[in-house]
């Protein structure tokens, strides 16, 4: 009896301590190449006087080359001002065990597109691409992301991420510290 639920506990402590599965929005092999790419993860949510931004991350792996994909919402009944992603785009990261890492920008000048709603507020949305520098997955997979800078055409942003949060767009509960721990392996 001992031994039936040693092991029971045994292959329970299993299962918790499992790695997630990766959750893919696409994953696809043709005779172009291979694609596959995780879904996408809220990092940065804000919402203060009818103004809201948020910031989506997700990895994508292009014929065996790793990369952030970012895409960043705003939307305002007021004038949004526009940030461009171009070749000098770059974007920071820096971890909790103090080391920053740096992800380039690829050379695709992106300055975003604009729509408005039917409730009458303006969206705009901005993606971008950006390459990991060599050896950065073994820093980011043993350590919490604390701030994220992202350096546009004409202006420098700063995000403190969080540990947790509670979305207020989906009421879902959002990690974005370990968010590189987590998912990295997904796409090596």
């Amino acid at each position: 009896m001992k031994s039936i639920i040693t092991s029971l506990l045994f292959l329970f402590s299993l299962s918790l301590f499992a790695q997630k599965t990766c959750d893919y929005s696409v994953n696809v092999t043709d005779s172009i190449g291979t694609y596959k790419a995780t879904k996408e993860y809220m990092i940065s949510e804000k919402n203060f006087a009818g103004n809201s931004s948020y910031i989506f991350y997700s990895l994508a792996l292009t014929d065996g080359l790793p990369t952030l994909n970012v895409q960043l919402i705003q939307k305002s009944k007021e004038f949004i001002k526009a940030n461009c992603f171009d070749k000098n785009s770059k974007l920071f990261l820096q971890l909790n065990n103090g080391k920053i890492i740096t992800l380039l920008h690829i050379d695709q000048e992106n300055c975003g597109t604009m729509l408005r709603d039917d409730k009458g507020f303006d969206n705009r949305i901005i993606s971008g691409q950006f390459m990991f520098m060599k050896d950065s997955f073994a820093e980011l997979k043993s350590s919490p992301v604390s701030m994220m800078r992202i350096k546009y055409l004409t202006d420098t942003e700063d995000y403190v991420l969080k540990k947790e949060f509670k979305s207020e767009l989906n009421d879902e509960i959002y990690q974005p510290e370990t968010y590189f721990m987590n998912t990295i392996r997904c796409i090596e």
